[in-house]
């Protein structure tokens, strides 16, 4: 449990910088830089895709070498860095190369820090574990929203022209999460390295596990970038400030939905969390398409929250469960993968149907797949 309320701590940080970023990007790119969608949708697109490659190989090379720690010290330390690029972007080109750091220390540590949550976590609590982290990586960003929202209305008085300030001050929290992964105790091997021998093949794993995999990367085509969600409620007349309090409202019921549900999956099983978490991504994407107005996209965000909550968690505690145990980072690795690849055909996709169709496409070809998501894994998840 020591482990996990550290690991935690530095998620809470670690969101706090990356949220005080994250909602105000897209607005950054458009209103700063004069950056349109399909910039949006390539710059979040290629980052996510190309740092996700790591997620597989870092997981992979954790069960070999048997070490987690220094592979979560290693890739948080990169995301802070990457943060720098975007206090200096000077033009899209800027923010593309920070994303990509920042993203690549994604892909570094997450595969390796989520077996290490497994590693910690007692037999039959291995959900709750992870939704306690998820819990206090939500209530970071949270926190870090707020503060965003705080800065922009009392010190950038709601201009757009200088928020990159607040890239600045997001390097505080990021780099005090990297000190506090020093105080992580990693349990030692006991099987000694030379008697070790990680292989990792397709047909090893269960088969719910390939169909898992495999319905991830199809609806992950249809989930686009979150910042989309910001520029919709942007674009619809509400200013930063308000798109901003919408955010954070997401992030509210995100943190007070991820520690129930993922523990409630202990007890109930995982497959009826996840498809209610996925039925309810297909909801609010159709919701955001058909809004009439921008005071439906309150409610929307709010369940957006739910989804998150009920799908992040809950879904690398099944991957942690069913994987062969000496290939459990490397499981939750290509899971990771697979998402992160995903996003880049999605992001540009997105960018795409909203160029050449309009704002409300994107939404509902991603409102189709959640739904499609949905009743698949009401199949295939058969005994979770």
């Amino acid at each position: 449990m020591f482990n996990i309320i550290l690991l935690g701590i530095t998620s809470l940080l670690t969101d706090i910088s990356s949220e005080m970023v994250y909602p105000i990007l897209p607005i950054f790119l458009v209103d700063k830089l004069k950056a349109g969608p399909a910039i949006l949708g390539i710059i979040e697109g290629i980052a996510e895709s190309l740092a996700s490659l790591l997620k597989v190989l870092s997981g992979f090379w954790s069960d070999k070498i048997r070490r987690r720690k220094p592979f979560t010290i290693f890739g948080y330390a990169n995301s802070a860095v990457g943060k720098l690029f975007l206090y200096f972007a000077l033009s899209w080109h800027w923010v593309l190369a920070g994303r990509i750091i920042d993203r690549f220390g994604k892909g570094i540590r997450t595969a390796p820090r989520d077996a290490l949550i497994a590693d910690s976590a007692k037999e039959g609590k291995r959900g709750a574990a992870y939704g306690l982290h998820r819990s206090m990586d939500s209530l970071g960003a949270t926190i870090g929203v707020f503060l965003t929202y705080w800065l922009t209305v009392k010190v950038l008085n709601n201009s757009t022209q200088q928020i990159g300030k607040i890239f600045l001050f997001s390097l505080i929290p990021a780099f005090l999460g990297v000190l506090v992964l020093f105080f992580v105790k990693e349990k030692k091997e006991k099987t000694p390295l030379k008697a070790q021998k990680i292989e990792f093949k397709w047909n090893l794993l269960d088969k719910r596990l390939q169909m898992f995999f495999i319905f991830t990367f199809l609806f992950t085509l249809g989930n686009s970038s979150n910042q989309f969600l910001l520029l919709r409620a942007k674009t619809m007349g509400d200013s930063l400030a308000t798109v901003l309090l919408m955010y954070l409202v997401f992030n509210i019921v995100y943190t007070l939905s991820a520690y129930p549900a993922s523990k409630l999956s202990d007890k109930i099983g995982r497959k009826k969390i996840l498809v209610l978490g996925y039925l309810f991504y297909g909801l609010v994407y159709l919701g955001f398409a058909l809004a009439p107005s921008s005071r439906w996209l309150w409610i929307l965000f709010a369940i957006y929250g739910l989804y998150i909550g009920f799908t992040e968690g809950v879904e690398k505690a099944m991957v942690a469960d069913i994987a062969p145990p000496h290939l459990k980072a490397t499981a939750i690795g290509m899971h990771a993968t697979l998402v992160g690849i995903g996003l880049l055909p999605a992001s540009i996709l997105a960018g795409i149907l909203w160029k050449t169709l309009g704002a409300q496409a994107p939404f509902f070809f991603g409102s189709v797949m959640g739904i499609i998501a949905s009743v698949g894994l009401w199949f295939i998840l058969k005994g979770l």
